[in-house]
């Protein structure tokens, strides 16, 4: 990971959303690990909740979080399946201005080293919305450490070369 310690960390402050119709605050091991990951990084935990898999629900936490000037990034574990209640890609297409698909193809690529040809049913996603990063991960403890470890943990270090998305921030809102 090329880092240049000559730079400046600057911390960010992070959203997670746990997006699930059975997990509760004592056993969302995929959300804990995103706040003891992000928080090892050295970023902030802005806000954390866990809401059902309901798109319009999903759709308003959104809302919230990206008009938040507290939160700079949203991470939502949750809902990325293909079966008939995973609806979180549609809520962030709702939502977004720009998506990301490299996220997504990256992601599975990253997943698939793990997992094999099981990975095509993620639909991880990413996308901007009003100057907020959002990036849709599985629920599962393994994608969420495949998403951070492989692509987060260095596109939100503002060391990280040659680019990285903590130093776009600033020009997110330019037309």
């Amino acid at each position: 990971m090329p880092i240049d310690e000559s730079r400046t960390f600057i911390p960010v402050r992070i959203a997670v959303l746990t997006v699930s119709d059975t997990r509760n605050a004592a056993d969302d091991r995929s959300g804990d690990t995103l706040v003891q990951k992000l928080q090892d990084a050295g970023h902030i935990l802005a806000a954390r909740y866990i809401e059902r898999d309901e798109r319009s629900a999903i759709v308003a936490r959104l809302h919230a979080w990206i008009d938040d000037p507290q939160i700079d990034v949203i991470l939502t574990t949750g809902g990325t399946g293909v079966t008939g209640r995973d609806v979180t890609p549609e809520a962030l297409a709702q939502v977004q201005d720009k998506e990301i698909p490299g996220f997504g193809e990256l992601f599975r690529w990253l997943s698939f080293q793990t997992i094999g040809t099981s990975t095509i049913q993620s639909r991880a996603t990413a996308c901007v919305a009003r100057s907020t990063y959002i990036f849709a991960l599985p629920g599962s403890t393994g994608a969420v450490k495949d998403a951070w470890d492989g692509i987060l943990v260095s596109q939100l270090d503002s060391r990280f070369h040659p680019c990285n998305f903590v130093e776009l921030m600033p020009r997110l809102t330019e037309r």
